[in-house]
């Protein structure tokens, strides 16, 4: 059975700093190219970085220059460290695994709110 379990979002000033964190079990992670994406209310969901097997890393244009997409083969685990963050960051971030289009698995979600 395949799980992603997400952590690491909660309630931040703009400016700051937060890493997301996601744990994947069941799958053969290495395999994988790994991406967070999120959703803001009542919008649909979006990319926010993808990084692939092969350690290439892809980002959307509102993430790039602030976050950064990292994973740990070892430990299962891909990271978003997301900096100078803006109220418009504000969404659940899902991590997201996928091998083939077969094989393509979601997390329950980590939420990310960003207010003064």
């Amino acid at each position: 059975q395949v799980h992603l379990v997400e952590s690491g979002g909660g309630l931040m000033q703009p400016g700051g700093s937060l890493r997301l964190s996601c744990v994947a079990s069941g799958i053969s992670f290495s395999n994988y190219n790994m991406g967070w994406y999120r959703q803001a209310p009542g919008k649909q969901r979006e990319l926010v970085a993808t990084i692939s097997s092969g350690d290439s890393t892809n980002y959307a244009d509102s993430a790039k220059g602030r976050f950064t997409i990292s994973r740990d083969n070892a430990k299962n685990t891909v990271y978003l460290q997301m900096s100078s963050l803006k109220t418009e960051d504000t969404a659940a971030y899902y991590c997201n695994a996928k091998w083939v289009s077969t094989l393509n698995y979601w997390g329950q979600g980590t939420q990310v709110t960003v207010s003064s």
